[in-house]
């Protein structure tokens, strides 16, 4: 696994190269229709494709939207369950005690009772 921030144009070129191939080939059969083996009626107009281009990026834009949004709640009812816990941790800790009790207990059965409790 590369985890570097940076990565030369060479190392990239090396892990894409297959991919990058592929898309030459499927780029170059229409070109090649089109020009050489004369099937004028490939083409095509730019407004569709324009058109099928900008509402692909409303729909994108907005599930990434509320993709964040779900991440989002989630770290924060995550976040809440953290400090919950760490919440009840600390009143264990602060509560399991001999100062109240009627039967004093030993610091290793006190210990005990916590570590069950958290």
């Amino acid at each position: 696994m590369y985890t570097k921030p940076k990565y030369p144009i060479a190392i990239v070129f090396r892990w894409t190269r297959r991919y990058i191939y592929i898309f030459i080939l499927i780029a170059l059969i229409p070109v090649l229709l089109y020009e050489v083996a004369g099937l004028k009626w490939l083409n095509l107009p730019w407004q569709p494709i324009g058109l099928i281009g900008t509402a692909l990026a409303f729909i994108t834009g907005f599930k990434n939207n509320a993709s964040y949004g779900r991440m989002w709640e989630g770290r924060k009812i995550y976040g809440g369950i953290v400090n919950a816990s760490r919440l009840f941790a600390t009143m264990v800790n602060d509560f399991i005690t001999n100062e109240f009790t009627q039967k004093n207990r030993t610091d290793q059965e006190l210990f005990q009772i916590r570590k069950i409790l958290n």
